[in-house]
């Protein structure tokens, strides 16, 4: 555990070092970023090996915490969500070096990167800990550092309005976990971890069970504890967003699946549960990213969606697990696992992109873009990559682990009783739509973000940004490309994490699956190949030839605009139109004069169901049962200490009786 420890020690000194050098945000920076990518790259390596068959490693010592001792563990699980953390984290640290630049001026930068260090600790802890205790200092300090990592710009009221959702959001999820730890600790007669296993009887074990969902699915983002997600993404820092979209999030999940390691096999209404609320999750997600104008607000509702498909792996390996089918619980175990690793790839790649362009064009808004390609064309290679992958199209890492969930649900419903394959029939179709509409609305973003001509003067005058920055979302591109090509290897890998949290041999079928994901990148090799020698050829052909280009012809307009493309809204109508009763879409248009109009509006707004119908009436009433009880504070300092002393009688007169 010593790497392990180095690491955490150098992540958080740096952190504590750059929060001296207040006024030099040049110095605060290089310290800062550089004490994360060094104390990553340290930890990565113990990770690594563990993952690739090595002994577990573990640390406990006595403290004087009840219930329990000092106890972290690096097993094949923990390695496994570690090795998203470290890599994402230091290519994130790096883009922020210098995206935090333009603030120089302005801010502080050292507060800024303490908070990033500690909120990289803390994650990487959260992984370790084997102890409640520990195990909850560890997600509050998580969720404190990502608080005032998502205020950066407090001085904005939306910013503000969004911080305090999340803070609210994320502590309503922990409110919900210390009751399961609780429980789990009074049967145990200890908090570690390791005492927790098998030691519930099953209705209690349910109930462990629903808390589990409702506290680590908040800070998942899963439907209908989503709202603080597409609030605090946009308004925190692009490598923040990147990091808490590809990150923060993911330890929702880890936390499920430790939880699920405590139990025996599950009744299998657990793993209908989990496939319903992956489906719905993820059909939402991608339908309220479709509708959104705000580029960080559509990639913030993407992951709502994934993290909707890594719910439908595990709800597909929960139910092959209760109905004991190893095949169909390994596939579907693995799918969401591997997803997980995916989505911080391509979600990172994407929330950095969106970063590059607003800190070229000055603005999130789609319809304000444009042309970039031309102006940016790193950025819109890198984002065009992370834009097939989310959409899951092979051959990119995307298109593999949706293709064990869809393998493991048409296993399952072939062979299995008509109780377990109507929900995982399910479980393909919602999977089938997903993607699709996932695929149209990045045709979407990446059309009118970097293609036609720009629609603003700011999109016009985008440069590309600094190499700090393209250099990461580079990397994060080529490891899309590696990882969809190496997948055959990469999933026989998995069998030692599989099999620690399903309990029987995960090896063979992970690696028939890693045959047939082997076959598929051949053939997507070969298309490939194929396609390359066709324009080669092309090339040849014209070489002798004189080759001359010409403007598309405009049915005689001979002055069009910007103004005449495809908006976001536009492109995606047909699909909201749809389904608008899911959306609630308002629509507003504006005419300028009833037979000789001049200037006309029309503008589109999607506001979130869940908020409006759920959290909104429910805080509204909150609110007005406590402005109550304002007449209380009346600012009258006597009567507030005859009001203490009046309670300390009462609480005294109890006691002795």
């Amino acid at each position: 555990m010593l790497p392990l420890l180095l690491a955490l020690g150098i992540i958080v000194i740096s952190g504590c070092a750059a929060l001296t050098a207040w006024n030099k945000p040049r110095l605060s920076s290089c310290i800062g970023a550089g004490g994360t990518v060094l104390g990553c790259a340290v930890g990565i390596i113990p990770a690594l090996e563990v993952l690739m068959g090595g002994a577990t490693r573990s640390l406990r010592c006595a403290w004087s915490m009840p219930y329990g001792s000092f106890f972290i563990e690096l097993d094949p699980l923990s390695a496994f969500f570690l090795l998203p953390v470290f890599f994402l984290s230091a290519l994130a640290a790096v883009y922020g070096g210098q995206y935090l630049m333009k603030y120089k001026d302005t801010k502080k930068l050292g507060p800024a990167w303490f908070f990033y260090t500690f909120l990289v600790a803390s994650m990487v802890l959260v992984c370790l800990a084997r102890n409640a205790v520990l195990f909850l200092i560890a997600w509050e300090i998580m969720a404190l550092a990502s608080f005032f990592l998502v205020a950066f710009e407090n001085e904005k009221p939306q910013v503000r309005r969004s911080s305090w959702i999340y803070m609210v959001a994320t502590h309503l999820g922990t409110a919900c976990l210390l009751p399961m730890f609780l429980i789990f600790g009074a049967h145990a007669g200890s908090l570690d971890f390791d005492r927790f296993a098998h030691s519930l009887p099953q209705p209690l074990a349910s109930i462990c069970f629903i808390l589990a969902l409702i506290g680590f699915g908040t800070k998942a983002g899963i439907i209908p504890f989503h709202v603080w997600l597409p609030e605090a993404h946009p308004a925190a820092p692009s490598h923040v967003s990147a990091l808490m979209s590809g990150i923060m999030i993911k330890t929702g999940m880890y936390g499920i699946v430790r939880m699920l390691t405590f139990f025996d096999v599950p009744p299998l209404w657990w793993g209908w549960l989990v496939l319903a609320i992956g489906i719905i999750s993820g059909l939402l997600g991608v339908l309220f990213a479709l509708a959104q104008h705000d580029l960080k607000g559509l990639l913030a509702y993407h992951s709502v969606e994934n993290i909707g498909i890594i719910m439908m792996g595990l709800g597909v390996g929960l139910i092959g697990w209760s109905a004991a089918v190893p095949s169909v619980a390994i596939l579907g175990m693995a799918g969401g696992l591997f997803h997980v690793v995916n989505h911080a790839l391509f979600k990172g790649l994407l929330f950095l992109g969106a970063g590059s362009v607003y800190q070229a064009a000055h603005t999130r808004e789609i319809d304000h873009l444009g042309g970039l390609i031309k102006k940016m064309p790193w950025t819109g290679a890198c984002f065009l990559v992370g834009a097939v992958a989310i959409a899951g199209l092979p051959p990119l890492n995307g298109f593999l682990s949706e293709f064990l969930i869809f393998l493991g649900s048409l296993r399952g419903a072939i062979s299995m009783g008509a109780d377990v394959a109507v929900p995982l029939i399910g479980a393909v179709a919602g999977l089938a739509l997903i993607g699709g509409l996932a695929a149209a609305c990045f045709t979407k973003a990446f059309g009118i973000v970097f293609l036609g001509e720009p629609r603003s003067k700011t999109a016009a005058d985008a440069r590309e940004s600094g190499p700090l920055m393209v250099a990461p979302m580079a990397l994060l591109a080529a490891a899309c490309i590696a990882v969809g090509f190496l997948g055959f290897c990469i999933v026989p890998a998995m069998s030692g994490v599989v099999t620690g949290i399903l309990g029987f041999d995960a090896g063979p079928e992970l690696k028939m699956a890693g045959g047939s994901l082997g076959s598929i990148t051949a053939a997507s090799t070969a298309l490939l190949l194929l396609l390359a020698c066709l324009a080669w050829l092309r090339r040849f052909l014209l070489s002798g030839r004189e080759v001359g280009s010409s403007v598309t012809w405009d049915c005689g307009y001979t002055a069009p605009t910007p103004r005449m493309q495809y908006t976001a809204s536009s492109f995606a109508q047909p699909i909201t139109h749809f389904f608008g009763s899911l959306l609630g879409t308002k629509k507003r248009l504006q005419l300028g004069g009833r037979y000789f109009p001049g200037a006309a509006e029309f503008a589109t707004h999607t506001q979130d169901m869940g908020y409006e119908k759920l959290y909104r009436p429910v805080f509204t009433a909150v609110k007005q049962f406590c402005e109550r009880f304002l007449v209380l504070q009346h600012g009258r300092m006597h009567l507030y200490v005859l009001s203490i002393v009046a309670t300390l009688v009462v609480l005294l007169v109890w006691q002795l009786r």
